[in-house]
């Protein structure tokens, strides 16, 4: 779409200051925003012969680090870290042999108790052969009074 043939005769006039630097004029009434288009051509954009290579990034070398020593050794600090390290591998360690007692301790109980029903199922009160419980018995029954 061409602008520049038809005029704007609402856009405010533009004046230049003498570097040539363009202002727009103000109304005394608001002026509804238009486009500016500059009497001077543009210039032309600026083709650039392509490269053969492509040039390396410059990076800058890293900054040294000066290596800090300690004036004295922290023996103290040493000592206390070692002794948490070791507490809390007993800890650790108690908690394992605590979850392992309780767990043989549950299954120990089961084993017992299945045992138990075990034995109460397949034994008879008579000691023989297990299983049978039965009894045989015989009554006579006689009316001698008659």
């Amino acid at each position: 779409m061409d602008h520049t043939t038809a005029p704007q005769p609402f856009a405010a006039p533009v004046l230049y200051t003498q570097d040539g630097t363009p202002y727009y004029a103000t109304q005394p009434a608001p002026a509804p925003l238009a486009l500016y288009h500059p009497t001077a051509p543009l210039p032309a954009p600026i083709h650039h012969a392509p490269l053969g290579y492509l040039p390396a990034p410059h990076t800058p070398a890293p900054v040294p680090v000066p290596i800090t020593a300690p004036a004295r050794d922290v023996w103290p600090a040493r000592l206390l870290a070692g002794g948490i390290g070791i507490g809390a591998g007993g800890l650790g360690l108690g908690f394992l042999l605590q979850t392992l007692a309780a767990a043989t301790t549950g299954l120990g109980l089961l084993v017992g108790a299945l045992g138990v029903l075990y034995l109460l199922k397949n034994s008879g009160g008579t000691g023989g052969r297990g299983g049978q419980g039965a009894v045989n018995v015989s009554v006579n029954v006689t009316n001698r009074n008659r």
